[in-house]
């Protein structure tokens, strides 16, 4: 996906391409399984048993790695019938106060999400309702939690040790698909406040997907009845 908002330097550009491969990976591996899971079930009465719940697993990853992207590139939807009759002037502070309120909602959503993949990891939740206020010590680990049906992969037997307490794993834990969860809070909070710092330096004017798609249905339109 090309967007005017993709960096120019090589180092950019190497984590915009780095981005979109792997929202181009998660696709193809869940493409992939559901159609070799279909081939076998129809065709030799057999299946993958943790196919599915992978395919669950790498949606999740994939709609939350494209929450990030899309505020990189200007891809989400809003309504803006209102602000495109203010001028300039209000309709940057209208966007700005947009723009604190999704930054504040996305500092929430990083909160929520520490507190629900850290007990997975051994690791402490935060205290507060609003804003961490410090570290619960005393919260109830849930590192022996597994998923369902997905195999334990050996290379990862490292973490029996490191956060199970020598147990074994039967299934992969709870904690592996799970971290997507602060990486991914992570990444939304920092493309947000790049979304804003692009609105106040005048590079863009609001949050929401820019209307080149319409003006592109209008200039074919334009053509179809000239032709």
């Amino acid at each position: 996906m090309s967007s005017k908002y993709a960096p120019k330097g090589p180092v950019g550009r190497a984590v915009h391409g780095l981005e979109e491969n792997v929202i181009a990976i998660l696709i193809g591996l869940m493409t992939m399984l559901t159609f070799v899971n279909v081939i076998m079930r129809y065709g030799f009465n057999s299946s993958i048993i943790w196919s599915l719940e992978v395919v669950l697993v790498l949606f999740a990853w994939l709609v939350l790695f494209g929450v990030s992207y899309g505020f990189k590139v200007t891809a989400h939807l809003g309504v803006d019938a209102i602000t495109n009759l203010l001028a300039p002037g209000p309709r940057k502070v209208v966007a700005l106060i947009a723009g604190a309120v999704t930054i504040f909602y996305a500092m929430l959503l990083l909160k929520g999400a520490w507190d629900q993949w850290a007990p997975f990891a051994d690791l402490p939740p935060t205290t507060g309702t609003w804003f961490p206020t410090g570290f619960d010590t005393g919260a109830r680990g849930r590192s022996f939690f597994e998923t369902d049906q997905i195999p334990m992969p050996e290379a990862l037997r490292f973490l029996e040790d490191w956060i199970n307490y020598g147990e074994r794993y039967s299934k992969m834990p709870r904690m592996i698909p799970y971290t997507i969860l602060p990486i991914a809070a992570v990444l939304i909070l920092f493309r947000v406040c790049q979304a804003v710092w692009r609105i106040w330096t005048d590079e863009a004017e609001s949050l929401i997907v820019s209307h080149e798609a319409e003006d592109a249905v209008k200039e074919a339109a334009k053509l179809n009845k000239e032709s």
